[in-house]
């Protein structure tokens, strides 16, 4: 990516200059300015952005297009440093402001789909910037008394509010009435922009929060935000495509934690169990002094040899299905264990539900899920960080539960 800062600095410059030139004498003429757009919409039609808009081509709007197709875990730590000192991020949050108030207007569906992508475009660039990066979390939360915080919040309730509406992992025959008089492209359409734009907005809420305690504050007093993140990972993903439910989903504990116990057994017999191929037994009766016996015929030793390193290779293949699926589902029901002990700290009516649906109503089915899961975080994270301290803290409260 061939981007310096001058080059940053001009284009978050270029955004304060999103306005038609008035036609002063010092400026272009009305037949220049044509001129100029129609010499910057040949251009724009050969770099295939979907978002780009031919006909309101103004200075701000080709900025900020430029600026959010940058990746800008590509340009490196300075881009983030130099994107908050330049005063990119305020324009990037400006942004989502504007996008998430034009969420209201569902009627629109052309509408309601450019507000969508505009949003999840802007939140995924401040989602890579906000990586590990404490200083672009503090500016951000601070920023115009935690503006993207309280944008982020409301732009959760639309989309957990019209996920249901505009499902594509429904039949039309289930989706409302007024969902269903849409064509199948724009119905499918709007679920899509509402997923993308609820999974962007997750992203940046967890980097706002994770192991910050302001952040964390300042989300929690969002209007109904607790209640809309629950439904997000417990009724959401039962409308969202099989395949994209991994991001957002928590089920039922026990149907994971069941799930991964099987998917375990099954990859430790694959791997423990391997057939082994059938000695080769083919050939004929023949009669030799007087008696008739069984003469096993003669085959090349190469091929039994092959076959085995194939269906060697095959039961690997199996085997490493099984171990990804049991990682899912391990992964899913630690979470899942996590959060049920996180609710069950503090309150004894939540400890007293909880347990009513374990069998016996032992909490150490859940504590054992929980210390696999800080053994294999102590196996690829550095020790003694936040987050195995928390789960740690959550396993000594349900042992004594």
């Amino acid at each position: 990516m061939d981007l310096d800062r001058a080059c940053l600095e001009l284009m978050i410059k270029l955004l304060e200059q999103d306005h038609e030139y008035s036609g002063n004498e010092d400026q272009l003429t009305e037949k220049e300015v044509a001129k100029v757009k129609e010499k910057i919409r040949k251009l724009c039609e050969t770099v295939h952005n979907k978002h780009l808009d031919l006909e309101n081509i103004t200075t701000g709007h080709l900025a900020m297009e430029t600026l959010l197709s940058l990746t800008s875990k590509r340009a490196g730590d300075w881009f983030k440093e130099e994107l908050r000192l330049l005063g990119g991020l305020d324009h990037i949050v400006d942004k989502v402001k504007e996008c998430v108030l034009n969420l209201s207007q569902e009627d629109d569906k052309e509408s309601l789909v450019a507000a969508l992508w505009g949003a999840e475009r802007c939140l995924r660039v401040l989602e890579s910037v906000t990586v590990q990066n404490p200083e672009n979390q503090s500016y951000l939360i601070a920023y115009k008394d935690s503006q993207l915080i309280i944008s982020s919040a409301r732009a959760l309730r639309y989309c957990e509010d019209m996920i249901q509406r505009y499902s594509r992992a429904l039949n039309n025959s289930s989706v409302s009435s007024a969902a269903a008089t849409l064509p199948h492209c724009s119905f499918s359409n709007v679920g899509k922009a509402v997923e993308d734009c609820m999974r962007a907005v997750i992203g940046v809420l967890l980097n706002l929060t994770h192991d910050n305690e302001w952040g964390s504050t300042k989300t929690g007093e969002q209007e109904q935000l607790t209640a809309t993140a629950l439904n997000c990972v417990l009724r959401v993903p039962r409308y969202i495509p099989q395949e994209q439910r991994f991001d957002v989903r928590v089920l039922l504990f026990l149907e994971r934690e069941r799930a991964a116990i099987l998917a375990e057994a099954k990859t430790d017999d694959l791997i423990s169990e391997a057939p082994k191929p059938a000695l080769d037994q083919s050939g004929e009766w023949q009669e030799t002094s007087g008696e008739i016996q069984w003469v096993v015929s003669e085959t090349n030793d190469s091929q039994p040899e092959n076959k085995e390193e194939e269906d060697e290779e095959l039961d690997l293949n199996k085997a490493l299905q099984h171990a990804g699926k049991h990682m899912e589902d391990s992964i899913v029901a630690s979470y899942t264990a996590l959060l049920l002990g996180c609710i069950c700290q503090g309150s004894q009516d939540n400890v007293t539900t909880v347990r009513e649906h374990l069998p016996k109503g032992d909490f150490s089915i859940m504590t054992e899920m929980l210390k696999k899961f800080l053994s294999f975080m102590n196996l690829t994270c550095a020790m003694g960080t936040t987050g195995q301290k928390s789960i740690s803290r959550v396993i000594e409260y349900l042992e004594h539960c």
